[in-house]
């Protein structure tokens, strides 16, 4: 897999991995494989290693063992597990009446009447914006984190192909719907990647878009 970097050498909060692109980037990612999760911080300038290497901060281990020789992938999703397990935070687990069935979430309280909706990215889960669930949760913004068609546990495209948020976005719009039905006076509409997108079309498309007050997009797919 041309994705995967390979793990060079281990010391003490430091953590070797083959050099591309995506490896020096600057920022903390998850680093994974299976049975194995851990969080890697940004690349240490002069630390000595091979030309074709690089050296990062190794954060913490969260899951498995790391050793020299294994393959693994840098994402996006820091995180592993659910609010109260990977981040101390009391949520519900709540489900999203959704266009093609249920689509799981979990709440996460706040004290303000505007909710925060959450929309992962391409290739990860609702673990993935657990990134700004503590930023937020200090804001006191309540957040709705949702798990959309074709995630674990929600139902899937009938025909089982993903578009890129041209169709995903009406379980945002099922969130919306939620989220006023239960309290929010409006929402602010926080997706990554794909996410982005399906928040961008239902600012835009849903019948209640007069209730969206904000969108953050990162990385949109717009075209």
């Amino acid at each position: 897999d041309v994705y995967k970097r390979q793990v060079h050498a281990l010391a003490a909060g430091q953590i070797t991995l083959s050099r591309t692109l995506a490896s020096t980037r600057p920022g903390t990612y998850g680093l994974t494989g299976p049975g194995v999760h851990a969080v890697v911080g940004p690349v240490i300038e002069g630390a000595q290693s091979p030309a074709a290497c690089v050296v990062r901060r190794l954060e913490r281990v969260v899951r498995g063992r790391l050793e020299p020789g294994l393959r693994l992938r840098l994402t996006p999703q820091v995180h592993v597990g659910d609010p109260l397990e990977a981040l101390g935070l009391d949520h519900a687990d709540v489900d999203v009446p959704g266009e093609l069935g249920t689509l799981p979430a979990w709440f996460v309280p706040g004290a303000r009447e505007t909710w925060v909706i959450t929309a992962h990215g391409l290739g990860t889960t609702r673990e993935h914006p657990m990134v700004v669930m503590p930023f937020l949760h200090g804001q006191r913004f309540p957040v709705l984190d949702l798990a959309y068609r074709g995630d674990s546990g929600a139902p899937r495209q009938p025909d089982g192909i993903g578009r890129l948020g041209d169709t995903e976005w009406r379980d945002v719009d099922a969130a919306i719907r939620f989220a006023v039905r239960y309290g929010a006076r409006d929402v602010i509409l926080h997706g990554f990647s794909t996410g982005a997108t399906m928040a961008l079309r239902a600012a835009t498309g849903s019948a209640l878009r007069h209730r969206v007050s904000g969108i953050v997009l990162d990385s949109p797919v717009l075209d």
